[in-house]
């Protein structure tokens, strides 16, 4: 049974969403705020990328993006844009062994509607460029078997449709909050903005819906469940954000 609070949260979030999505906007890179680093960052391999990266490096991004990603850092999700006006993206997973960074499989996500900036603004339909620690999760539905800290709540409420009349009904299903204009260590349905309801908030990685977010990363549902049980907090998870040529500089 859902108490008082988790009644107002779900009012909270379902208003949100109506108004910009994904439980809130995004934000700028470089932005304070996050203890993420906040860098630029480069594109992961298309459909077909290998299994496989270069000893030391990423595929795709610059130094910009590689000086943002914490030292301490052995886990990557690598989320790249097809282009700064496209809200079609690809997703891959790193890991930092000895021998270099290892690749998982390259997964099609979507992003927000109009693409990418490097300066999110509440509203603006565009995903923030750049790097963010990833800490906490959550969901409707029962934790799906992910190390992060989870919040099952039934405020978790994603009502309406998309921008291509798709149904929302399912896409927080599962979550994992991306630490922009966030408090890190609450539930993804905290609403603090440290940075101010302008530069937006509530950037997740959610359940694909089947069309373009507010600024959300949407991933289909097996996608979405695999990553949240390779997540690990040991690992310092972080997310590179970004189309592909602003991720390349």
């Amino acid at each position: 049974m859902i108490n008082s609070a988790h009644r107002l949260r779900a009012a909270i979030v379902a208003v949100s969403f109506l108004l910009v999505g994904c439980g809130g906007t995004a934000e700028k890179l470089g932005a304070g705020g996050s203890p993420a680093r906040h860098g630029e960052a480069t594109p992961a391999p298309g459909p077909a990328a290998s299994r496989s990266a270069a000893p030391g490096g990423l595929p795709g991004l610059g130094p910009a993006a590689l000086a943002a990603i914490p030292s301490r850092t052995r886990q990557v999700v690598l989320v790249t844009g097809r282009g700064r006006n496209s809200s079609r993206s690809t997703v891959v997973l790193y890991e930092r062994t000895e021998a270099g960074w290892r690749a998982g499989p390259s997964r099609l996500a979507h992003n927000a509607l109009k693409g990418w900036t490097h300066h999110h603004r509440a509203g603006d339909l565009r995903s923030p460029i750049g790097v963010f620690t990833l800490t906490d999760a959550g969901g409707l539905l029962p934790d799906p078997g992910t190390r992060l800290p989870y919040d099952r709540s039934g405020a978790f409420t994603s009502p309406g449709t998309g921008f291509e009349g798709e149904p929302l009904a399912g896409s927080f299903d599962y979550v994992v909050a991306v630490n922009y204009n966030r408090k890190p260590g609450t539930t993804p349905l905290d609403w603090t903005r440290p940075m101010g309801a302008g530069r937006g908030g509530g950037i997740w990685l959610h359940v694909d819906h089947g069309g373009p977010t507010h600024g959300c990363v949407g991933l289909r549902e097996d996608d979405m469940v695999e990553l949240m049980r390779a997540l690990d907090p040991g690992l310092h998870p972080v997310v590179v954000m970004g189309d592909a040529a602003s991720l390349a500089r």
